[in-house]
């Protein structure tokens, strides 16, 4: 029996390891696809203490590496149920199963995209999902702000800072988001609000976004518009139905958690897949290193 298997490669479940790995456990994280988690969609990370530069996928990989040096083992494997036992949890994946005394769910989220043409090939090459870590990549340009809720305002006011122009377009005539956020917005004199309407095709030359076709709900007019870089924001998706009868939920998705902890002992939970208010690159890596920590102190 393993003493805790972590699901998910990304930074929080990479960091988890590395730390119960380096404190003489033995560890299996288990991926389904590639180390890195949602990092990977970063061509440039400059936001890493330490790391003023390095490429997303780099920076997974060299985690990965990390943590295997350490000890821990990362096998490629998707889980598909765990079942609570008597001494700890079962992981089903589909190469077999295993078992554990812990359990640390770092599943993250995906980032819910718009689901147009060729808007796969262009995420960092024109299509981000998180202006916090691209938006200063794109100083000096004009970008625009897909999404209604206050993630999609917080990005469009972030962005105005860096940018001429933000243009900020919204499926319906007003904004779900908070109140004080919208009133930020209308006052900002270089964002742009294009209300009822949506995003209708991608425009790229030689693998890198140059537009976009916003068309108007109402209207129906559809009208080009010449941006650098188009970031979407309208919404995430967490990946824990599968944890739904293992682990209480909100309403969302996510796991409800407030220190790392769940509803059941013995389960933890790292990374964008938990309750929390900021879902950044270090923030995951602090939830890993908390998991590890709550499960060293109370096993």
């Amino acid at each position: 029996m393993t003493d805790v298997i972590v699901v998910g490669g990304g930074p929080a479940g990479l960091t988890a390891g590395l730390y119960l790995a380096r404190a003489g456990r033995s560890v299996l994280v288990l991926e389904e696809s590639t180390p890195g988690g949602q990092i990977n969609f970063s061509p440039l990370v400059e936001n890493y203490p330490g790391l003023p530069r390095v490429a997303g996928s780099e920076l997974g990989d060299t985690l990965a590496q990390q943590a295997q040096d350490l000890g821990a083992q990362l096998e490629y494997e998707s889980v598909t149920g765990v079942t609570p036992l008597e001494d700890g949890f079962q992981v089903d994946t589909d190469c077999g199963s295993h078992t554990c005394k812990g359990l640390i769910l770092a599943t993250g989220v995906r980032h819910r995209p718009l689901g147009l043409p060729g808007e796969e090939d262009l995420v960092g090459q024109g299509i981000s999902y998180c202006a916090v870590c691209d938006g200063p990549f794109c100083k000096g340009k004009p970008v625009a702000v897909v999404g209604g809720g206050d993630t999609a305002l917080q990005d469009a006011l972030f962005l105005a800072q860096l940018c001429p122009q933000v243009t900020l377009i919204h499926r319906r005539d007003q904004f779900r988001g908070a109140q004080r956020l919208v009133d930020q917005v209308l006052a900002c004199p270089n964002i742009q609000c294009l209300m009822d309407s949506t995003v209708e095709a991608l425009d790229q030359a030689d693998g890198q976004l140059t537009g976009i076709q916003v068309k108007n709900k109402v209207t129906g007019e559809i009208t080009p518009l010449a941006v650098d870089n188009l970031f979407v924001a309208v919404g995430q998706q967490p990946q824990n139905q599968l944890f739904a009868d293992l682990v209480e939920l909100d309403e969302a998705g996510y796991i409800r958690s407030s220190d790392c902890r769940t509803s059941r002992p013995g389960v933890y939970a790292a990374g964008d897949c938990r309750t929390k208010s900021v879902r950044q690159l270090t923030t995951a890596v602090s939830d890993g290193t908390i998991a590890a920590l709550l499960f060293l102190e109370e096993t």
